[in-house]
Parts: structure tokens; sequence; C-alpha cells
């Protein structure tokens, strides 16, 4: 049976959902209107496909299956979209491009790497070293290379003493300075939707598994 979302998903959003999967499976948008009814009235597959043939212009199982999953994905795609814009745009960044992109993102996994950078967190080391000033640093080292990180970082010392309702800013040598600069770069770097997207396609075309013997469990029979 279809998940409840039939009844929150926004009709701009079901609007976009039939002749989507029309497409995906090749088959009229009539058709796929008619199934989509009835299984949001609470009829099965099975049912669908054995006593409502006339109504889905003969459906076969397989495709009605598909159209179920997939009907149930797109449906939590869309609510899932409206939270993520809903959040953002109550934090004041939702500009006119990232709603565009948001608009546009067709998975689950890619609306989560958009979010990322607003999604609320806790207080992280990367939050901590922008407080204390050390972005400008971050994004010198990496728009030039060929500086000298040390000759950089010592620009942004910094030490401060915690006061009422200010956290104590603690960045006493280059070290220091260097550290809240690669965690800035590493959050960053975590956070940009293409660069996830990149390295998953990498991992998935490339990526080599390889398993060992335990120590100690090399000739230790199979259970």
């Amino acid at each position: 049976m279809v998940s409840p979302t039939a009844q929150t998903v926004s009709d701009a959003a079901q609007l976009k959902i039939v002749p989507l999967i029309a497409k995906e499976l090749g088959v009229g948008l009539d058709q796929v209107k008619a199934a989509v009814a009835l299984l949001d009235e609470g009829s099965t597959v099975p049912f669908i496909a054995r006593y409502r043939k006339e109504a889905t212009g003969n459906l076969d199982d397989t495709h009605l299956r598909t159209l179920e999953e997939r009907l149930l994905y797109l449906r939590e795609l869309e609510l899932r979209r409206a939270a993520i814009l809903a959040s953002i745009e109550e934090q004041g960044k939702l500009t006119d491009v990232l709603r565009g992109t948001i608009d546009a993102a067709a998975t689950k996994q890619t609306l989560e790497d958009l979010y990322l950078p607003y999604k609320p967190k806790r207080r992280t080391r990367a939050q901590i070293a922008r407080e204390a000033g050390l972005e400008p640093l971050a994004d010198a080292l990496l728009a030039d290379p060929t500086l000298d990180p040390v000759q950089e970082a010592v620009k942004y010392l910094n030490v401060k003493p915690a006061s009422e309702g200010i956290e104590a800013i603690n960045v006493p040598d280059a070290q220091s300075a260097l550290e809240g600069a690669r965690d800035i770069l590493a959050e960053r770097f975590a956070e940009t939707a293409d660069l996830l997207a990149k390295l998953r396609t990498r991992l998935w075309d490339q990526g080599v598994v390889t398993s060992t013997v335990m120590k100690g469990k090399e000739t230790a029979e199979e259970e």
C-alpha cells in the first residue's frame, strides 16, 4: 500500500510525479493516473493487475510494482525537498540560485548533499576556527598554493579571553592557525555537493574491496 504521503505532498509536486513515472515506464499518462488513484484508494498491486486492467490500460504486475515503488520514493523526495527549502528559508539563506538547484535535485542523496552546509549541527571545530577569524587564511592558502603557510598563518594569531556571551579565542601560534584553516577547508569539502557526487561515482567505478584472514584464523575451520 502506498504511504500516506499522498495526503501531504503538494499539488504542484503531484503534478510533477505522474508525468515523470509515465516517462520512466514508457506508458501513458492516463495509465499512471489511474494506477495512482487505485493505489491511493488502498488497492494492492495484485488486485489492480488482475481486476482493474481496463482502468490502467493493461499495466502488468511488473509495471505496477515499479510504479508503486517510484511513487513512494518520489513523494518522499518531494516532502524532503519542501522541508529542506523551509529550513534554509527560515535561516535567511535561501537564494534563487540555491532554490533552483534544490528544485532540480532528482534523488534523496543529492538533496541531502545540498542541505549539508545548512543543516543545523553542533558547534564544530571549523565553526570555532571561523569565529577566531581564520577563514581568510583558509581561503588564501586554497587560492594560492605557492604561499608559505607558516608566514601566512602568523598574520592571524589571536588570543582573547572569554567575556560575557563571547567565547574565548585561542590561536597562539602558526600551528594552531593552520589547524583551524584545515578544519575549515575539511568541513567545506565535506559539504560540497558536486564534490561528494564525483567521489561517490569514482569509488563506485574504481573502488576495490579487499579482505584478509584475521591473524590466528588462517587454519580455522568454517563454522
